[in-house]
C-alpha cells in the first residue's frame, strides 16, 4: 500500500478523506474479487488514482458505490466503497504492473527470491496476476497489452541507455503505460473529450513515478550495484528536479483542460500531493515546526542543529545497531497489526520486514497542514482548495 500519492488525512479534511478511503477500499476489494485474497497485497496508492479520476468525471452515483462489511484494516468498521468500472480498471492496472515488478525481482534474485522454490512460487503468482489483470481489463474495454508491451520494452530501453542518453528516453515506456490508463477513464466516464488531456496527465504522472523512484533509490542502487537511470545516463539531480517540476506543471495544465463533475479530490492528489511527493524525494521541506522553525533560542547551546558538547549533559547515546530483517510471514503479521492500529499513519514506525525506521504518511503534515499555499487563511483546518482558484 505505497506509492507517490500519499495524502495526509489532516490535509484532506473529513469529506475528501471519506472519498479517498472509499477508493482505497474499493481497489482492495476489486483485487480480491478479481484474483483472490492474496491479490490484495498489490493495493497501492497510485493505482487508485485511476478510480478517483473515473468518479471525478462520472460522479459518485454513476461510478458506483456500495456498502462494504467490516474489515480489520478499517478497525472492523463498515464503509462506503467505490465499485464499478473505475475500480476494476484500477485493479487491472495494479495486477499487471505488480506482475511485472514481481518478475523483475525474480530476475534480480532479490532477497528471498534468490531461493528457487520461492522464485518459482513468485513466478506462478505473477502468471495468475497477468491472467486476471487481462480479464479485468477486458471487462471494462481496456486492452492490457498496452501495459504489457510497455513493461516488456523497459529492459530493452535500459540496456541501450548510457552516459548522454536523454533521461526521458528511459522513462518513455512507463509514460506510455500510464497515459493509456488515464485516458481510458474518460471513456469509462462517457466523456471522450477528456481522453487527450488525461492522457497527457497520465504520461507526466508516469514520468514522475519513474523519476522519483530513481531519485529515492540512487544511493541504495549504487551500494548494491543495481541499475539506476540517473546514474546510467549521467543525469544530475538538478536536471531530474527540473524535469519533475515541468511534469508537475504539465499535469496541472492538463487537469485544467479536462471536464469534471467533481474534480476536487483528483486536484488535491495530482496537484498538491504530487508536489509534496517531489519535495520528499528530493529532500526538501516545505515547513518546519517549533524551535526548528524559528531557529535556536538566544543563549541555547543545544538548539536544533547544534550538537551538544562531547561528554556534556546533553550527549545522546549512539544509535542502536541495525536489526536483522524479519521473514516474509512474520513481517506480514506485523504489517497487519500496524495497519489495524494506525501505526503507519503518523510519527515514525519500524518497517514490518526491513525493521528500518520510516516516516508515517502524516509525519510531515505539521499542525493543521498548510494545505494550500495559495490560500491566505490556511484553509480553515484543511478543507483544502475550496477557497483556491488553483
Amino acid at each position: 500500500m505505497f506509492g507517490m500519492v500519499r495524502p495526509c488525512t489532516h490535509r484532506l479534511g473529513e469529506r475528501l478523506t471519506a472519498q479517498w478511503m472509499a477508493h482505497l477500499c474499493g481497489l482492495c476489494l476489486a483485487l480480491r474479487g478479481q484474483a483472490g485474497q492474496f491479490a490484495r497485497v498489490v493495493t497501492n496508492y497510485d493505482g487508485l488514482v485511476i478510480s478517483v479520476l473515473t468518479e471525478a468525471q462520472a460522479g459518485a452515483e454513476r461510478a458506483g458505490r456500495r456498502r462494504a462489511g467490516p474489515c480489520a484494516l478499517r478497525g472492523m468498521r463498515r464503509a462506503s466503497v467505490a465499485e464499478g468500472d473505475g475500480a476494476r480498471l484500477a485493479a487491472a492496472v495494479s495486477l499487471i504492473l505488480a506482475s511485472a515488478k514481481t518478475r523483475d525481482h525474480v530476475t534480480d534474485q532479490d532477497g528471498l527470491l534468490a531461493h528457487r522454490p520461492v522464485a518459482a512460487a513468485a513466478r506462478r503468482i505473477a502468471g495468475v496476476w497477468d491472467k486476471e489483470g487481462a480479464r479485468a481489463g477486458a471487462s471494462v474495454g481496456f486492452d492490457t497489452a498496452l501495459l504489457v508491451g510497455a513493461v516488456e520494452r523497459q529492459p530493452e530501453v535500459e540496456a541501450l541507455a548510457g552516459p548522454g542518453t536523454p533521461l526521458l528516453a528511459v522513462t518513455e515506456p512507463t509514460e506510455t503505460a500510464t497515459a493509456a490508463a488515464f485516458a481510458h477513464t474518460a471513456h469509462l466516464a462517457g466523456i471522450p473529450g477528456n481522453a487527450a488531456p488525461l492522457a497527457e496527465a497520465g504520461r507526466l504522472f508516469g514520468r514522475l513515478a519513474h523519476l522519483l523512484d530513481a531519485v529515492e533509490d540512487q544511493e541504495e542502487d549504487a551500494a548494491s550495484g543495481a541499475w539506476n537511470p540517473l546514474t546510467a545516463t549521467g543525469t544530475p539531480r538538478a536536471e531530474a528536479r527540473r524535469l519533475a517540476a515541468d511534469a508537475l506543471h504539465g499535469i496541472r495544465l492538463a487537469l485544467d483542460e479536462a471536464e469534471f463533475t467533481d474534480g476536487r479530490l483528483a486536484h488535491v492528489l495530482l496537484v498538491h500531493e504530487l508536489g509534496r511527493s517531489v519535495e520528499r524525494a528530493f529532500g526538501e521541506e516545505r515547513h518546519r515546526h517549533g524551535a526548528e522553525a524559528h531557529g535556536p533560542a538566544p543563549g541555547n547551546p543545544y538548539a536544533p542543529g547544534a550538537p551538544p558538547h562531547p561528554g556534556g549533559p546533553g550527549d545522546l547515546p549512539p544509535p542502536p545497531p541495525p536489526r536483522e530483517p524479519r521473514g516474509l510471514i512474520p513481517g506480514c503479521l506485523v504489517f497487519v497489526g500496524m495497519a489495524c492500529t494506525c501505526q503507519m499513519c503518523c510519527g515514525t514506525y519500524e518497517g514490518p520486514w526491513s525493521r528500518r525506521r520510516r516516516d508515517g504518511m502524516c509525519k510531515s503534515c505539521g499542525d493543521c497542514c498548510e494545505c494550500c499555499s495559495c490560500c491566505s487563511d490556511g484553509c480553515q483546518c484543511c478543507e483544502c482548495c475550496g477557497c483556491c482558484d488553483c
